[in-house]
């Protein structure tokens, strides 16, 4: 039972994923269940500030989590955000066509056919939420090879971020905490202006990157060899939808989508590295990165805030990953999600924080450049 009980909790974001999807399915107040979902987790996470350890290992020294149950859902789940995006599509073109709004019945549901302008904006938002949710497991596949990184590539171009594969990989994984790492937020940086940095930053060093090996091999720029160029290829099928059902409105609730889940994304990399620091050339710690285990962060988010962990052994899935000793703010994503959207409070908040790190875990020389960005930011 222990063993179900462990495996079963981390099937709280699949379920949330298919309720936002029903929701914008079901038609009418129902399309702005996501939005409601998110306010839902936010309060959770902030009542519910219990640490919990990962998945771990039983007394035989067995893992408790089962491997292909979670590998199967997170393959599956490609396949759930394509049909949450054709369900919003299939909600564009009733507007578009103007079908009358009248209840019908769909695989057995009564739904609301049709939809109001206002109801096309709840859709568009909710499927924008929990599209982005997608990266938990895009960044999972992402560390590994053959079948699974693709699905991650094609998982990521959903959201218009193929590129992400490669410079999570090649880029954050190897400079974090650093200025030539991207995702990275340096202290006084709101999540607003973080947002575009660390997204054309993560572009530009996939473009940099296949510059170079292109010419090592003596290939154009411009080929299909280009892994830059193919990522964003590979969101076409999902543009031409949109603007089949939809036109120049279909391709406007998209980008609405694209600007959600892209800013969750970068809300991510934000909020588990922000301020810490690493000089050039030093080996990456457990003390680069901010851990966060708060029960309802643990579960909805698969681990992936056992970045310490995450970070030492990048190949390691999610169950295997634990309590490494790594800095931690003691609230959840969501509730840092929340403080991170109001500047002003999230500065103060991270202030402690920030003095709390530079006092007990920075090096010398860290404290040095420390120091220098605490008198940029205003953390003095």
């Amino acid at each position: 039972m222990k063993k179900i009980l462990i495996n079963v909790r981390y099937f709280l974001a699949p379920l949330l994923i298919l309720a936002a999807m029903f929701g914008v399915l079901a038609g009418g107040p129902w399309v702005w269940t996501g939005v409601a979902l998110l306010g839902v987790g936010i309060i959770i996470d902030t009542l519910t500030k219990a640490q919990t350890p990962g998945a771990g290992f039983d007394e035989d020294g067995e893992l408790y989590g089962i491997p292909s149950l979670h590998n199967g859902v997170m393959y599956g789940m490609l396949g759930v955000f394509i049909c949450l995006q054709i369900v919003l599509a299939w909600r564009i073109f009733q507007y578009m066509t103007g079908v009358p709004i009248v209840e019908s019945s769909l695989l057995g549901m009564t739904i609301q056919d049709g939809i109001t302008g206002s109801q096309l904006i709840g859709a568009t938002i909710s499927t924008g939420i929990f599209a982005g949710i997608g990266i938990i497991y895009g960044h999972e596949l992402a560390h590994t090879k053959g079948f699974s990184f693709v699905i991650a590539r094609w998982m990521m171009a959903l959201s218009g971020k193929a590129h992400f594969c490669y410079a999570h990989v090649y880029n954050h994984h190897l400079e974090l905490g650093h200025v030539d790492d991207p995702a990275t937020a340096p202290r006084g940086r709101s999540l607003y202006k973080h947002y575009p940095l660390s997204g054309i930053g993560q572009s530009k060093f996939l473009f940099v990157m296949e510059k170079q090996r292109l010419e090592r091999l003596g290939v154009p720029f411009l080929s299909w060899q280009n892994r830059w160029i193919r990522g964003y290829f590979m969101a076409l099928p999902t543009v031409l939808l949109f603007w089949f059902v939809g036109g120049w409105i279909g391709i406007g609730c998209l980008a609405i989508v694209w600007l959600i889940s892209n800013f969750e994304l970068e809300a991510l990399n934000y909020l588990e590295h922000y301020g810490l620091i690493r000089e050039k050339g030093q080996p990456i710690d457990y003390r680069h990165s901010w851990d966060n285990s708060t029960a309802f962060t643990s579960w909805f988010f698969i681990e992936i805030g056992r970045q310490g962990d995450h970070h030492d052994r990048g190949e390691t899935h999610f169950w295997e990953l634990d309590e490494v000793g790594s800095p931690n703010c003691g609230r959840g994503y969501f509730t840092l999600f929340a403080l991170a959207l109001l500047p002003p409070i999230w500065h103060k908040y991270m202030k402690e924080q920030m003095n709390k790190w530079d006092d007990e875990m920075a090096s010398e020389g860290e404290r040095k450049v420390a120091a220098e960005m605490n008198q940029i930011a205003n953390y003095a």
